[in-house]
């Protein structure tokens, strides 16, 4: 952020919302308020880059599976192969004798990794689909 050009405006809010919005982030060990705001404003710009599958993100997609499902696996390896483009690593984890967690890591067009989820959405045996959305703003 160095190298941004920081704008000053200002807003009007309630005092209350204030109180509690700065209670709750000091409560963090966070002690700036400016950085408080563009963290939930990268946070917004974000979602709404997903939401209207528009711009470049960075999103985590997290599945829980029974792996002993061979057609499951097939599928999830065909889809994730169908989405090489944007996915940059994912990770295999063993929760026990039945259940893996995977978590992929993707970067690129909001619309092609939203493509990505919603193959794995059709994907029967998926117990679990989260997708943690980040951009670099």
């Amino acid at each position: 952020m160095q190298n941004e050009n920081l704008v000053r405006f200002s807003i009007t809010v309630p005092e209350e919302l204030l109180s509690e919005f700065e209670a709750s982030w000091y409560e963090n060990h966070r002690d700036n308020r400016s950085e408080a705001v563009r963290s939930l404003m990268r946070e917004y710009v974000s979602g709404e880059r997903w939401r209207l599958s528009e711009g470049e993100i960075c999103a985590t997609v997290t599945i829980i599976y029974d792996h002993h499902l061979p057609e499951l696996t097939r599928s999830l390896t065909s889809a994730q192969h169908d989405s090489g483009d944007v996915i940059i690593c994912s990770t295999h984890v063993h929760l026990s004798h039945t259940s893996c967690l995977e978590c992929i890591i993707t970067k690129g067009n909001s619309q092609e990794i939203q493509k990505f989820v919603d193959a794995l959405r059709k994907i029967r045996g998926i117990k679990s689909l989260s997708v943690n959305v980040s951009a670099e703003i």
